[in-house]
């Protein structure tokens, strides 16, 4: 059968035909041995189960999930996101920096540039300990804002890719 899908949909396919298999693998768990207790007629107790059936069921999805996820794959390495200049392969790799690099400048943003550390010692004799921030707090809660600005727009350019662009391929029935 062809398909002609956006990236969104393909990837619903792929999760429908992933959901087949746990359901043939589980069926297959379930039905491949049983229990008699002894002098119980084995063949009342004896579920469905046909081994052959099983094999070809499994190398039908797993077939149908290769060539999926490899339609997916040469989609995700030809389509450029949006003026980004950057695959969609390339965007699922950034998308994870920007976010360890947001993560990162938040932290640093709500840094004081100067804060107690520790007293060490009691009363007139103690001493304190001061902690600095060692870079402009104001340049990094401005990183932050662009960081963010920027994985909002990459992650929105990536929904409409996936959500418009469309690959084309064929599964056997």
């Amino acid at each position: 059968m062809k398909y002609k899908v956006t990236s969104a949909e393909a990837s619903k396919l792929l999760r429908k035909l992933l959901e087949e298999k746990e359901t043939v693998l589980a069926e297959d768990a379930q039905s491949r041995t049983f229990c008699a207790a002894m002098g119980e007629d084995v063949e009342s107790v004896r579920p469905a189960y046909s081994y052959a059936d099983t094999q070809k069921a499994l190398e039908t999805l797993d077939c149908k999930i290769r060539i999926l996820k490899h339609a997916i794959n040469c989609f995700n390495t030809t389509h450029t996101v949006g003026d980004t200049g950057m695959t969609i392969d390339q965007i699922l790799v950034y998308i994870p920096q920007l976010t360890q690099m947001r993560s990162r400048l938040y932290s640093m943003q709500r840094c004081l540039p100067k804060q107690r550390a520790a007293a060490v010692g009691v009363g007139n004799n103690a001493v304190i300990d001061y902690r600095y921030a060692n870079y402009s707090v104001e340049r990094a809660k401005e990183d932050y804002t662009k960081v963010s600005d920027e994985l909002r727009n990459i992650q929105l350019a990536l929904d409409i890719a996936n959500n418009s662009e469309t690959m084309e391929f064929e599964l056997p029935d």
